[in-house]
């Protein structure tokens, strides 16, 4: 993915507050990319603009080369081609484990059988496969984070948007999902872009970028 001169304005009181001030950067395939800041710097309004969950005021978000999707086309690659962990993790509290994994699937409509494997594996992957039958009321912050994972890996997108998934998490769990995102690049061939303002997460990602009041001052 690319970002040229990506601007974002919200209107504020009658003015405009510039939550993205002309962002330029290159997220590299089969790498983990991390966007750090503090809180309101900017980096989830820009993951909200590579993920195609919003529009930049001005400047273009290549996708595989290309800048004009329509909205139907926003919405098939959001849903076919990337996928998403939020810090909330989001998981469907009536729906066990399995049963959030397998629904993703669902709306990408595989067959039952692809399903019922693909999602055993990716619950596998996260080191869940013993706790797959169990709800999200009954499982830890970290393994909820990781259930999100699975989830958001199961219909194998070519890039996956995390916006601040350790920020919830102690040092030793959030260390635990970290090294999950990079096996998935290793073994899965995933691009990453991680939200985090975290320093101690730096020295695991390929490039990091440092964003502040809507800029990139290092990256």
């Amino acid at each position: 993915m690319e970002a040229r001169d990506v601007k974002r304005a919200f209107p504020v009181g009658g003015g405009d507050f510039w939550a993205l001030k002309g962002i330029s950067l290159t997220v590299s395939e089969n790498k983990l990319t991390i966007l750090k800041g503090r809180s309101g710097s900017g980096k989830t309004t820009l993951m909200n603009m590579l993920g195609m969950l919003d529009y930049p005021t001005s400047g273009e978000v290549f996708f595989d080369g290309e800048s004009k999707f329509s909205e139907k086309k926003r919405d098939i690659l959001r849903r076919n081609e990337m996928g998403f962990v939020f810090q909330s993790v989001a998981l469907i509290g009536m729906m066990s484990a399995f049963e959030n994994v397998e629904f993703m699937l669902r709306l990408n409509k595989a067959n039952a059988a692809e399903r019922k494997a693909r999602a055993e594996h990716c619950l596998e992957r996260v080191g869940l496969a013993p706790r797959m039958r169990h709800m999200p009321s009954e499982l830890s912050g970290g393994e909820q984070q990781r259930v999100a994972i699975a989830r958001a890996i199961a219909h194998r997108p070519k890039i996956i948007f995390a916006d601040e998934p350790t920020a919830e998490l102690d040092t030793h769990t959030g260390l635990q999902v970290i090294k999950i995102f990079k096996d998935l690049i290793e073994q899965e061939g995933a691009t990453i872009v991680m939200t985090t303002h975290d320093p101690g997460l730096m020295e695991v990602a390929d490039k990091v970028y440092e964003m502040a009041d809507g800029e990139i001052i290092n990256g």
